[in-house]
């Protein structure tokens, strides 16, 4: 039997590498929506996804149950509305900005965990997502208001938490191919019928294809899959922490690529985000050595909380 310990770490730097990916389209994902509607450009982007995945997990996908089916459709209902909004919100906000606002699903994935599912989450982890929203404070709020941009990403935020939250407590190793390949076809399908009206508008030249391929395979099609497969081995509030690192990444990625500043706000704003995960990743290592025999920290893998939908 595989070492559950191992297993998790292992599924915690293949979600780093995810958010790493994903914090990389942010300012890619600004460039585009410029000329390109968002629901056009999520309706391509997850349309080759699903494709290129269909192709390639076609077996996995036949297999799955009817209830990883309605599973699997209810996931990308969730993501589908998630990926809108933000998308929208990007038209009206700095990369930057709408990645960390983005980060409050950090805070909202355990509360969200607590009230639907009494899950039990301890002191350092809820003082852990407190540290990330101070820090999503500093970065993001003027005065005390929130601008148009920051409040539609902060709905995509809620819509990320739940999809979290379900993943975490629902998903399987055995399935995560099959449910990753659904996930993407009903996102392409939501944000389709969203293109509809307008009309469907593809991107311009060579420079916009290859940023909506990259974000259709690597940051879409790869990384579904991995976080599917990632979050069958972590629960939903631990995958949350560490995908904290989502925000930092984007404004990495927008200040050396995307020709943004890297101010104080920035520097500190992120600072707090990643000093949330260490605390959440120090408690782990504290009580791994406090108790020899202990499984995955004390943050046991998801397999040992699955139920039947």
């Amino acid at each position: 039997m595989t070492d559950p310990v191992r297993l998790a770490r292992v599924a915690t730097l293949m979600l780093l590498a995810v958010t790493a990916v994903w914090g990389s389209t942010f300012f890619l994902i600004r460039d585009l929506v410029a000329t390109v509607p968002a629901a056009d450009f999520i309706a391509v982007r997850f349309a080759i996804a699903a494709l290129v995945m269909l192709v390639l997990f076609r077996r996995q996908t036949l297999a799955l149950s009817r209830a990883d089916l309605r599973l699997g459709a209810g996931l990308g209902v969730l993501y589908g509305l998630a990926q809108l909004l933000q998308t929208v919100g990007l038209q009206h906000t700095a990369a930057s900005v709408s990645g960390f606002v983005t980060g409050t699903y950090v805070v909202l994935t355990p509360v969200l965990a607590a009230l639907l599912l009494r899950d039990r989450i301890d002191a350092v982890t809820w003082g852990a997502a407190l540290l990330t929203t101070a820090g999503l404070a500093v970065l993001s709020l003027r005065g005390f208001s929130v601008g148009y941009g920051e409040g539609v990403t902060l709905a995509s935020a809620v819509l990320y938490a739940g999809h979290i939250v379900v993943l975490g407590r629902w998903s399987t190793p055995s399935a995560a191919v099959g449910l990753a390949t659904v996930q993407a076809g009903v996102i392409a399908g939501i944000t389709a019928v969203a293109a509809v009206p307008g009309g469907l508008t593809l991107p311009d030249g060579t420079g916009q294809w290859a940023s909506l391929l990259y974000m259709a395979v690597v940051a879409g099609a790869a990384a579904l899959w991995a976080q599917t497969w990632a979050q069958a081995h972590l629960t939903a509030t631990r995958a949350a922490i560490v995908m904290a690192m989502e925000p930092v990444f984007a404004a990495l990625f927008a200040v050396l690529l995307g020709g943004e500043d890297a101010t104080t706000r920035l520097l500190v704003g992120g600072g707090l985000v990643v000093a949330s995960m260490y605390l959440v990743e120090l408690r782990g290592v504290l009580a791994r050595r406090r108790r020899r025999g202990a499984t995955a920290a004390d943050d046991p893998p998801v397999e040992a909380l699955h139920h039947d939908v």
